[in-house]
């Protein structure tokens, strides 16, 4: 399927030197803390050491054979709270860049036509008879197909969208994580065997569970969230006002001219503080928009997007608008959109997230201008999806019910991972759960 180019080129990354430089600063730990601080374990303890040696080719194996996107994590990543806070070199200067060494060095292969999994070095293992299917071609399940296919079974991966990818191709800016670095994650599974179904929906009731009595002796469903949760009950509340996966899905489209209608000099309110609020923002910006303000309930400190994304988002002039809570929206006689309703909150007692909960301040009610909203304020679950698997075990938020450790499920060879069964979470948290997964599944189709 061919979309128009993406409106905005992704921001690059290390070049050599700088990478040779950063890897320099490594203290080579011989039990690397970082390492145990990748949830995906892709130890970057062990290929930064292998790239100081100038093994380059052996840092892209250890990459991409622990984490099949280990490219997508070395952009997309949290490494500050995760792998990068854990640095040894804390303690003495700030940290190794271990996500931009990461992303460098999948970069550098693709540059000089190195394929891990594509070349003679690379051992293909026995084929095995049993076939899964994996559901969902977001972080989770590419993941699991990754491992399963390096166990040898055939894997046939089902996307009801047109292109796999799930949220690294649909819910993220182009100018953050680019479609054709996508296509290269994507290769390296076909390299390794894995087939793809996309335009393929499996939305009929049982439809999950059908799958069992076909072909396949395992499932896998990683369908992430792709219902947003909205600010108010309108459910068609116009073109003004958009949540934060169609907005960011139609700017990855191409569809930028049209986004810039509702854009280009007028004022943009972007409900949440997120990752992907602040996406959100960055992308109204850069569309034209006279000013971007992000709404936000509680303080600075207390935002889920990282300390590096709000800085880029300051630093871009986006304006942040913090301690009100959203309550609605104000239109015009002919149904235009003049406003958000808001009012000024304090911070209280702590809530169960630990941070201290956002609390109204009577008669502090007021209006914001604004002819655009994007609301980035959480995904969920579609309502009917637990008709999709009746035999599988569901919360009373629709999210799939799963062993932390396995992912098995309430139905015996259906397993999950992934934004379905966590909720929103990072995408290096759904490739851990796909991987251990795989794992699951080799054993349960092995004993």
């Amino acid at each position: 399927m061919t979309h128009r180019s993406e409106p905005v080129a992704m921001e690059p990354g290390f070049t050599w030197d700088q990478a040779v430089a950063e890897a320099g600063r490594c203290l080579l730990c011989h039990d690397a803390p970082c390492s145990k601080g990748c949830p995906a374990g892709t130890d970057p303890g062990r290929f930064i050491r292998q790239f100081r040696l100038r093994n380059v080719t052996g840092a892209v194996r250890t990459i991409k054979e622990n984490n099949i996107l280990g490219g997508a994590c070395g952009v997309l990543c949290p490494t500050a709270r995760l792998c990068e806070k854990e640095c040894s070199a804390c303690g003495i200067d700030r940290p190794i860049r271990i996500g931009k060494l990461q992303r460098f060095l999948v970069e550098h292969a693709r540059t000089t036509g190195f394929h891990p999994f594509d070349n003679p070095r690379w051992e293909k293992p026995a084929p095995r008879q049993e076939h899964v299917a994996v559901v969902g071609a977001g972080p989770a399940g590419l993941s699991c197909a990754a491992e399963l296919a390096k166990a040898g079974f055939p894997v046939t991966v089902f996307e009801e969208r047109a292109e796999p990818g799930g949220v690294l191709r649909y819910g993220v800016p182009s100018f953050r994580f680019s479609s054709e670095f996508l296509a290269q994650e994507i290769a390296d599974l076909k390299a390794l065997g894995v087939k793809f179904e996309c335009s393929k929906p499996l939305r009929d009731r049982g439809a999950i569970e059908s799958l069992m009595k076909d072909r396949y002796q395992a499932v896998f469903l990683g369908i992430g969230l792709w219902e947003p949760v909205r600010l108010t009950d309108e459910r068609d509340s116009g073109e003004d006002v958009y949540p934060s996966i169609r907005f960011l899905e139609a700017f990855r489209q191409g569809k930028a001219k049209d986004l810039g209608r509702h854009c280009k000099g007028k004022v943009v309110a972007v409900v949440g503080g997120g990752s992907v609020a602040i996406d959100c923002a960055r992308v109204a910006k850069k569309l034209g928009a006279a000013d971007v303000y992000l709404v936000y309930r509680r303080a600075f400190e207390q935002m889920p997007a990282e300390a590096d994304e709000r800085a880029e988002a300051l630093a871009e002039g986006i304006h942040f608008l913090l301690l009100n809570q959203p309550q609605g929206y104000v239109r015009d006689g002919h149904g235009n959109l003049t406003g958000v309703q808001l009012v000024r909150t304090r911070l209280g007692a702590e809530d169960a997230s630990g941070r201290r909960k956002p609390v109204e301040i009577p008669g502090s009610d007021w209006v914001l201008e604004a002819q655009t909203v994007v609301e980035a304020i959480g995904n969920q679950a579609p309502a009917e999806s637990p008709d999709w698997y009746p035999r599988v075990k569901v919360s009373g938020m629709n999210l799939v019910v799963a062993d932390a450790e396995t992912g098995r499920t309430s139905f015996a060879g259906v397993f999950a991972g992934g934004d379905i069964v966590r909720g929103p979470a990072t995408v290096v948290e759904a490739i851990a759960d796909g991987k251990a997964a795989a794992k699951a599944i080799t054993e349960y189709l092995t004993k």
